[in-house]
This record gives structure tokens, sequence and C-alpha cells, in this order.
């Protein structure tokens, strides 16, 4: 009786989460919702499987600590919810150990620019890329100098540009009434350039033809916007898939622009949804450790090109790494 008491202990203590706090600095600001340059998130280990929790309070998450307290009750949040389910995908392939991208297929990635800057722009098209992501909405006259020097250079490149819903339909107009027809064309589409509206998007699309991406407010009911941006990190990405494949938009999967464990947790699901959706998701967005000041976990990523590279290890990788660190009883 007593060693089935303690071996029932022992299964409930190995189901508690352990966590690992982590700070990363990015190399300059990550967009127009934010002005930090520090970031906070924990790595959370449940049995032998492994999670990120990296909240975007800008973005609607809840600040770290009440993830925290959330992690250990009603769990309801879903930056806690899918760093568990995380974890629990990569402990299962742990278990086997096997690593989860065996067999897997990646899709491409663009290069995301934190600021309007033509040499990172002539370096990433050098490296590769044919797609680039520009953070837009701090500065409309650099962002548009910006673009338009580089499409002159580079007419084939393709532009993503997002505000983060730091403009109004208005503003949208006019930022675009400011751009040249080259440029005008060169955009692949504008990510969230306002506050999400059935009636204002599609009347946004309608008047400029330019796609609009939707992600701060993706849901399935969206129709208004011609391709859905599904982050694992707080999307569920079959639900999102089929709702968005049902009104005809492109998918495109990206990183939260967190720890490398949850930027690999984006690549799998990206690779998972091309096994589902046949031909999705296009050009993704998995490549963001560069934003960031190197560490241990990415100099395994590989250098930066438009290929994510998986880290070696079991489930996502990073097994010597994850070893190293060190892990506390969350409660």
């Amino acid at each position: 009786m007593v060693a089935a008491r303690n071996m029932l202990i022992l299964n409930e203590d190995t189901r508690k989460p352990l966590i690992s706090r982590y700070r990363l600095r990015s190399r300059g600001f990550l967009n127009a919702a934010s002005a930090r340059r520090e970031f906070e998130g924990v790595l959370i280990k449940v049995g032998e499987g492994y999670g990120c929790i990296h909240p975007w309070p800008e973005l609607g998450d809840p600040p770290l600590e009440k993830c925290l307290r959330d992690l250990q009750g009603a769990r309801r949040w879903p930056v806690v919810r899918r760093a568990l389910r995380c974890a629990e995908y990569d402990a299962a392939a742990r278990s086997r150990e096997e690593s989860l991208f065996e067999e897997m297929e990646v899709p491409e990635s663009h290069a995301t620019l934190a600021s309007a800057d033509v040499e990172s722009a002539e370096l990433a098209i050098g490296a590769g890329f044919t797609r680039l992501k520009l953070k837009c909405g701090r500065d409309a006259a650099k962002e548009r100098a910006c673009l338009e020097a580089v499409v002159s250079a580079h007419p084939e490149a393709r532009w993503r540009l997002d505000f983060n819903e730091s403009l109004d339909p208005a503003e949208v107009r006019d930022w675009l009434a400011g751009l040249s027809d080259a440029a005008r064309r060169s955009i692949d589409f504008l990510e969230d350039p306002c506050p999400f509206s059935e009636t204002a998007w599609a009347a946004l699309f309608r008047e400029t033809r330019i796609p609009l991406a939707i992600d701060r407010e993706a849901a399935p009911a969206r129709k208004s916007a011609q391709v859905c941006v599904i982050k694992p990190a707080v999307d569920e990405p079959w639900l999102l898939a089929e709702a968005a494949l049902g009104h005809g938009q492109r998918l495109v999967v990206t990183s939260y622009m967190d720890h490398p464990l949850g930027q690999a947790f984006a690549a799998w699901e990206a690779a998972r949804l091309g096994l589902q959706f046949p031909g999705q998701p296009g050009v993704c967005g998995l490549r963001t450790d560069v934003l960031f000041e190197p560490d241990d976990f990415t100099a395994l990523m590989g250098g930066w090109s438009p290929v994510f590279h998986p880290p070696p290890g079991t489930g996502l990788g990073f097994d010597d790494q994850l070893d190293a660190l060190p892990w506390t009883r969350l409660y």
C-alpha cells in the first residue's frame, strides 16, 4: 500500500511543470506595439517534454507572472495552453528517442526586418530570401523610403508590411498613396494595417486590391482578410487553417518572436499543416532567431537563410542545451 501511494505521488510530481526562466535581448525594436529591448519568458518541462511561454502583454497576453499563476491552476490563457500542448508533443517524440522533424518538410521563411534599413534588406536578399517582412508604424517616411530604395534595386522581392494595427483605415490609404506604383506592386500583403472590422477591411481591399493579412484577431469567423497568419504559440493551427481555407485565404505560419524552442514548435506545426493541407502554408515566418542576441540555442539554428534547420536531438531538439539549464518546481 505504501509503495503504491509513493508511486502515485511520483507520477503526480512528474506531471507538475518545472520551469527555467530566460531573457532575450533584441537587436532593435521589434514592432510598433512595443518599446522593449528585453523579453522575459520561461521554458517549461512536463515529464520529458518541453514548451515555451513567451507572453506579449502589448498584444493582449497576460504578464509572465500571471501566466505562471495560470499554469498552476486554470490554464485558461492560450499562451499557457499551447505551451503545454507543445510539451505533450515533444514528450511523445522524446519517449521514442525520435525527432519531431523526421520526414517532415518545413516551409521556407521570409526575412523579418525589425527596422526600415536598406542594408539589412540587401543582406536578406543576398541570403536568398524572396520575401521581406518589415515592421512598420514607427516612421512612415523612413519606411516608405526604405521600401522604394530596395524595390528600385530588387523589383523581384516581395514585401509583407506589418503595422500591428497602428493605423486607421484612412491612414492606411494615405500611407499607400505615398508609394510609387512599383512599390505598391511589390507588396505581398499588409498585415494588421488597422484594427479588424469586416466592413472596413472589405472596403480597404476593394479600394486598394492589396491583400490584407489578419494576425492579432485571427479567428475562424473572420472573412474579410485574404491571408490568415497562424501563430502556434497561441493558436490551434488546424482549427484556424480549416476555416481560413474555407474562406479562400492563404496560410502563413509564424513564430511568436520567442525562444528558439518556441520557434522550433512553430516550424513543426507549419510542416504538419503541410501534410494536412497540401500546397499550404506558403512562405512562412519561422526564422526570427536573428532578431535577438545569440546564445547557446540560437547557435544551433544555422546561418540566416529562408531554410529552417531543425535543431539536433530528440523531440524539438536542443537536448544538451535543455539538460544544462537550471530547472525549478513551479509548485
